[in-house]
């Protein structure tokens, strides 16, 4: 069974939001769409679910093309960012409103119900009304609805995002295993690398309506194909320059070079441009391959478990992040260490040819 996209166009009003896709899912995995903010995303769900209509090219399910057949006649389930539950009827009937519309048996609509409940500790608040919840669990119960139909396609829409914090790193842990043992066709979407990261399966990374690249989720991340993948899956931003190969040497600047490796000994002198994650500059030394720098405190962010500090090196406004709290001061100069075998190398059209 899968779900596949062939030449799929979506415009409007001459404005192109989903340029020409081809993406074929299968069950028993976990997919996800990572982009930013109107990078696609719930389009390319809603073209999924039927909600909306391609522009231009099919959509096919387990062979079969469903371009035109109403989302009333898939088995499909979504769940967006912003829960939706019919306020008059209690948490129970809410999870339950799907199996009774498919006339499934009481008895089995109550084991149904009891499960997604205790899944998503709604079990003492079957009882309740929406209104009685807190928003976090009001997208439970949205969450819970969705996960005890037997759906063939389920469309989960950044479907964490309103939870709190302990809640959603748990249900990051088990949503892929949920889900596998279900059979279905599982999409995720989410503005998050950190998350997609998490959850595993298959990555789509998403920019401006096309899919820039689509694989493995530790594969797109650790072998992006250009640069604006390896920004799409980097959260603080990618830290880029542009620097001269010069024989065997790299240059940033006059005082901060770095030999060329096996994987950049072929390249022809010339300038490339660069890609550091931020968690590649460090204020220790790690590996090898690391060498010192000097630089300028700009800002600090101190989260409680990881510090990110925007730096100035050698005219380049870079950004650290590293675990625990490191306390710096702005203005300061601080010794910190370039990962430089961690180091993207990209051509001038932003191709990827050597990491």
């Amino acid at each position: 069974m899968a779900i596949e996209l062939r030449g799929v166009v979506k415009q409007e009003g001459g404005q192109i939001h989903i340029h020409e896709t081809n993406l074929s899912l299968e069950k028993n995995a976990f997919n996800i769409l990572l982009g930013t903010t109107l990078s696609g995303k719930t389009t390319l769900m809603r073209l999924m679910a039927g909600l909306e209509k391609p522009s231009s090219g099919r959509v096919f399910f387990d062979g079969r093309d469903v371009t035109g057949v109403a989302v009333q006649k898939r088995n499909i389930s979504m769940v967006y960012q912003q829960f939706i539950n019919y306020p008059n009827l209690t948490v129970r009937e809410n999870i339950a409103s799907p199996l009774r519309v498919a006339r499934v048996s009481a008895a089995e609509i109550d084991r149904r119900v009891a499960e997604a409940a205790e899944l998503l500790r709604l079990s003492p608040m079957l009882d309740r009304l929406p209104a009685e919840l807190s928003g976090g669990q009001q997208q439970r119960a949205a969450l819970a609805r969705a996960l005890v139909k037997d759906s063939d396609l389920v469309l989960l829409d950044e479907p964490l995002a309103n939870l709190d914090y302990k809640l959603r790193e748990e249900l990051r842990q088990e949503l892929p295993s949920i889900l596998a043992e279900k059979g279905a066709i599982v999409v995720y979407a989410t503005s998050e690398p950190h998350e997609a990261l998490l959850l595993g399966g298959f990555t789509a990374a998403l920019h401006e309506g096309r899919i820039a690249q689509f694989g493995p989720t530790a594969e797109v991340y650790r072998n992006p194909v250009d640069l604006r993948t390896a920004r799409i899956f980097s959260d603080p931003p990618i830290n880029t320059a542009l620097v001269a190969k010069k024989g065997n040497t790299f240059h940033l600047n006059e005082s901060v070079k770095w030999p060329v490796n096996d994987a950049t000994c072929g390249l022809a002198d010339g300038e490339y441009r660069v890609g550091l994650r931020p968690h590649h500059i460090t204020p220790m030394r790690r590996g090898e391959g690391s060498i010192e720098v000097m630089a300028r405190v700009l800002v600090t962010e101190l989260t409680g478990s990881e510090s990110i500090v925007h730096l100035d090196i050698g005219g380049h406004r870079w950004i650290s992040q590293s675990h625990g709290v490191h306390a710096v001061a702005i203005g300061a100069t601080e010794t910190m260490y370039l990962q430089t075998h961690r180091f993207m190398y990209f051509e001038s059209d932003g191709s990827l040819i050597a990491a």
